[in-house]
Formats: structure tokens, C-alpha cells, sequence
């Protein structure tokens, strides 16, 4: 595809740290902040280390699968390129939409976690009772936050991928000081018998159960690499570079939960753990003894939501234009700002949907994550299946970045992909409940009816020209 050759035309302006802040701001969200407490009580402190590193070594196989193909089709959308040329139209269309469902899920997460963080800095501020959801009281002034905070981001991305990519580097930055100031302050503070018990051996299941239990919640906190492929067309980088970027983000992520853990559990013993609300501010109010260390670390996790918040609108709305560009949605949905070069539409399909989350309160942040979650495992598992099917059919396609023991790898991530998607089906202890279903199901019905006319609209030859182009064939 000629950059410069029609109005269809994303710009290569990222560089390598623009990507690198990219992928692993997706992945370290707030998550960290709200979660380290419960996993090292589920796990023991040494459990969830070891939860959180095995659980990366799975999403690093993953991720070594989507390294390969972004690197051999560095085109925008990722995991619909790849599936389109491996596993054909309607499978391009699911795996893409489930990721998609993956993203917007998320980015209205983060419209509902920004007003509950706020409350660690102002408490009381939430006021004017809308309604109440699922048990919940639904303030005016908190609702107000979350859609200011949605407008926010939905503009920052409207005004270009260059502006959005300050961002992210600027946030991430601080982040990482923060982050540093902990584990460093945490080893020179810490007292290595806050850690006990090292291991659970009262979940069930004894201490290899309280590592399972850590466990279920990895993939799903490691979700932001997958962006890169998505803003592949936008990334000027040697091709091979771009898997090599990849799979640093996740083992910088790794790394990063491991020393959180680890610092946390050096500075709050299982009492304190226990009592706790957020464990890792108040392991950084330990750390300097005082309470501006608290503070400081909720700005760091309000820094986390920013970076998860602007990764995800890029990678949904490049996802939208794919689709739509390739004739499997309304076209109106892959215009592209003739300045700014960003898919306009999509992201405001983004921002409005984002901003209805806050209307239903702080329930809702567990039924999008759930919903969203099984979206994202689906388009892990259509990845690793394209992956083995392209090794198979085309052996001599050229792969800058090529993945040794490429089988073995394909079929573990096809194993694992499918093993994560079985976690949310009825019978496991994390199935999804009857409104998460609600939600997977309404999605995939709203994006089944754009995709049935735009397929009526448009037909199959213009999605197979339209990929043609993309292969440059």
C-alpha cells in the first residue's frame, strides 16, 4: 500500500520508544494498584511472583505468534490481516471484532476507574444520586468525571496518532519514576519476614491452588501488546524490529508485576495486607512514612489509567477502519481525518460507546472486563491458529521476524489461547455471569448486522480486492 498514493493513508511517525510506551502502557493499566494486595494473599508473595511469571511465560508464546506476523504484514488492523490471509473472510471478521469488543471493553473500564480513583483523592466529591445499579448508588459529579475523562482521551486521539504517542511517553514516564522509587525505597526499607507466607497452603487446593488462583488473572492484566499490530501501518521501525519491540513490552511487563509484588509484600505484612484497600499506595506511604507517598502512588495508577485509556483507543479504532476498509463494515467507519490521519469515526463510535459506562456505575468495571476478556482470548486463539496454518501453507512467506521452534510454539499458544477462552464458559470458577453474557452476546449481534450489510452492500470481490491490496499482491 503507497502511503502517500490516496486518501486511505495512515503515516509512519512512531518511533521506537513511541512503541515501546505504547505496548507496555497498555499492559500495566491500574491493575496493579487495585490487585497486588489480593494476589499475594491468594497466592503468598512468592506464589504470585511465580503466578505472575508463568503466566507471562504463557502470553509470551502468544506473543512470540503475533511478533512473527507483524513483522512478516505490518498493516494496520493486525490480527485481521493475519486471519484473513490464514482462515478467510467471516473468521477475519470474528477474530477482529472480538479483539475490538476486547478494547472498547477496556477503554470503558477505564471511564468507570477514573472516577473511583478520584475518590482516594478526594473523598466525598461523588454527589447527586442519578439511580442505582446492581446495589450501587450512581453519583451525578462521579458519572461527570468518567464521561470528561472519555471526551478527554476520544480527542487527544481524534488530534493525531503523533499527539496521542506524547502522551503515552510523557505518562509512562512517570509511571516508571514512580515505579522506581518504590522498588528501590522497598529493598532498602523492606523486611524480608513481611513476606511470610511465602506460599498459601491454606487456599483450596493447598499452595499450588493459591497459585492457580493468582493465575486466572494474569492474561488478562498482560492484555496491550496485541496494540502494536493493530498501529502497525503508523510504526516506522525495520519490520523485524517491530516483533523485537513486542516481546520487550511483555517481559518489561513481567518484570514489572514481579518487582510490584515484591516490593508490596517487603513492606506490608499479611495483617496489614488484609486490612488494606489499596495495597500498593499504602506500601509506598510505608516506604517514606508518610502519607504524600500514598498520594503519589494514586497518581501513578491515575497515570496508568491514561496510558491503558489512550493504547486502546488506538488499537480499537485501527481495528474499526480495518474492517470497515476491507468492506466488512459500513465505510463510514474507515474515513480517515484528511490532517490529522486518524480513523475519525471509529474513535468517535469509541468515545460515544465509553462514555455510556460511567451511567452504570462501578458494576459495570467487572461485567466489561469479564465480557471483554473472553473477546480477547477468542482473537489470541484465531492469532496462533493463523500463525500454524501460514507456517503450514505458506513455508516460504518472507518473515523478518521469524520465531524459532515455530511449531512448538504455535501449538502451545494454540493450547493456551483455548485453555484462557474455557476459563469464562459455564462450569469454570470464572464463568461469565448472565449480564457479561448480555454483553458478549449484544456485541457480537451489533457487529454480525454491520457486517451482514456491509458483506450486501459491498460484496466479497471488494473485500478480496481490498486485501489484495493490503498483501501487495
Amino acid at each position: 500500500m503507497n502511503e502517500t498514493s490516496h486518501d486511505h493513508t495512515l503515516v509512519r511517525v512512531l518511533a521506537r520508544g513511541d512503541v515501546l510506551a505504547l505496548a507496555f502502557g497498555a499492559m500495566i493499566g491500574w491493575g496493579w494498584i487495585v490487585l497486588t494486595g489480593n494476589a499475594i494473599l491468594d497466592g503468598g508473595s512468592l506464589g504470585a511472583i511465580l503466578a505472575f511469571i508463568l503466566g507471562g511465560i504463557a502470553v509470551l508464546l502468544v506473543g512470540l505468534t503475533y511478533a512473527e506476523l507483524a513483522a512478516a504484514m505490518p498493516k494496520v488492523g493486525g490480527e485481521h490481516v493475519y486471519s484473513y490471509r490464514a482462515l478467510g473472510h467471516f473468521a477475519s471478521f470474528l477474530c477482529t471484532w472480538s479483539i475490538v469488543l476486547g478494547y472498547v471493553s477496556v477503554v470503558s473500564f477505564e471511564a468507570v476507574a477514573l472516577p473511583t480513583v478520584f475518590e482516594q483523592l478526594l473523598p466525598g466529591y461523588d454527589v447527586g444520586l442519578l439511580w442505582t445499579v446492581a446495589g450501587w448508588d450512581v453519583k451525578a459529579t462521579w458519572v461527570a468525571v468518567g464521561v470528561i475523562g472519555s471526551l478527554a482521551m476520544m480527542a487527544i486521539n481524534y488530534l493525531g496518532i503523533s499527539t496521542a504517542a506524547l502522551v503515552q511517553k510523557l505518562v509512562t514516564g512517570l509511571i516508571l519514576v514512580v515505579g522506581v522509587l518504590f522498588i528501590t525505597g522497598a529493598l532498602f526499607a523492606g523486611d524480608g519476614v513481611n513476606m511470610a507466607p511465602l506460599f498459601n497452603h491454606q487456599a483450596s487446593g493447598g499452595w499450588a491452588g493459591g497459585i492457580m488462583a493468582v493465575l486466572v488473572l494474569v492474561p488478562f492484566l498482560f492484555v496491550g501488546f496485541d496494540v502494536i499490530p493493530q498501529a502497525a501501518e503508523e510504526i516506522d521501525l525495520p519490520f523485524r524490529d517491530i516483533g523485537k519491540v513486542l516481546i520487550i513490552a511483555v517481559l518489561m511487563a513481567v518484570a514489572w508485576y514481579s518487582l510490584i509484588i515484591l516490593g508490596t509484600s517487603l513492606m506490608l505484612d499479611h495483617e496489614a495486607l488484609t486490612t488494606s484497600s489499596l495495597s500498593v499506595p499504602d506500601a509506598m506511604a510505608a516506604v517514606f512514612a508518610s502519607p504524600w507517598g500514598s498520594k503519589l502512588m494514586v497518581l501513578a495508577g491515575i497515570a496508568g489509567i491514561i496510558t491503558s485509556w489512550n493504547a486502546f483507543y488506538i488499537g480499537g479504532s485501527r481495528a474499526i477502519y480495518a474492517l470497515a476498509h476491507a468492506g466488512m463494515l459500513p465505510a463510514f467507519l474507515g474515513k480517515l481525518h484528511p490532517i490529522y490521519k486518524t480513523p475519525t469515526n471509529a474513535i468517535v463510535m469509541i468515545g460515544a460507546l465509553s462514555s455510556i459506562a460511567p451511567f452504570l456505575g462501578r458494576p459495570a468495571m467487572v461485567w466489561l472486563v469479564d465480557a471483554g476478556g473472553l473477546g480477547i482470548v477468542i482473537a489470541y486463539l484465531f492469532v496462533a491458529l493463523s500463525f500454524m496454518v501460514l507456517r503450514s501453507r505458506e513455508p516460504q512467506m518472507e518473515r523478518p521476524f521469524r520465531v524459532a521452534g515455530g511449531k512448538l510454539v504455535g501449538g502451545l499458544a494454540v493450547v493456551l489461547s483455548f485453555a484462557m477462552a474455557c476459563l469464562y464458559l459455564p462450569g469454570s470458577p470464572s464463568a461469565l455471569t448472565a449480564v457479561e453474557w448480555l454483553v458478549f452476546g449484544g456485541w457480537m449481534i451489533f457487529g454480525l448486522a454491520m457486517y451482514l450489510y456491509a458483506l450486501r452492500r459491498y460484496g466479497r470481490a471488494y473485500s478480496d480486492e481490498a486485501m489484495q491490496r493490503v498483501y501487495g499482491r
